[in-house]
């Protein structure tokens, strides 16, 4: 939070903050790990699925609080990388589809409640899942009316051609942002 403070005081303009959840916590998830391959237990709309959308707000409360404000939440950092992760990789894995619902069913009903303004960003992973993912949230209007936009990383773009997944996409979702949200230099380098 200090370091957000003088990161925003610095700013000549406003910072638009979003912040990305790592994984939820142990008794919510299906292994009873933070750790490892687990979703979140049960269905969109049950008691687990409406309690982690219930952290999203605590947390959005508790930043607010020493007036912080974030313009967007993702709905999981990396929700396929989890499929794919070392055990020890604190995750929830989400399908497409279970994103949706969870963004239908908890996550954006939760948020429309709060008086925070800050809106979801979806997918937060490799620009390989699009268009596809994008067509599964998206394509439902009751998630898209709460999805500001798309969250990629750009970890495999040597693999996939951008006319391939942001160009798509962007045909399809013209009025939703395509935002790198993660990036780092020299991963997965084929040169």
């Amino acid at each position: 939070i200090p370091i957000l403070r003088r990161a925003l005081a610095m700013s000549q303009r406003p910072l638009s903050l979003f912040a990305s959840p790592w994984t939820a916590p142990a008794w919510l998830k299906s292994n009873g790990d933070v750790r490892g391959k687990g979703t979140l237990k049960g269905r969109a709309g049950d008691r687990h699925h409406r309690t982690w959308a219930k952290y999203f707000i605590r947390f959005l409360d508790e930043y607010a609080k020493r007036n912080v404000t974030f313009w967007a939440v993702t709905a999981q950092n990396e929700p396929r990388a989890a499929l794919l992760a070392p055990a020890a990789f604190p995750t929830v894995a989400f399908s497409a589809a279970q994103q949706r619902d969870f963004i239908v069913r908890d996550l954006g009903p939760a948020l429309a409640r709060s008086p925070h303004a800050a809106r979801v960003l979806i997918l937060d992973d490799q620009r390989s899942h699009l268009p596809a993912w994008a067509q599964v949230v998206l394509g439902n209007a009751s998630a898209a009316r709460h999805v500001l936009g798309i969250g990629v990383h750009w970890y495999l773009d040597a693999l996939v051609p951008a006319r391939c997944s942001l160009e798509a996409t962007h045909r399809l979702f013209p009025r939703h942002a395509l935002l790198y949200t993660e990036a780092c230099s020299g991963f997965l380098t084929l040169r």
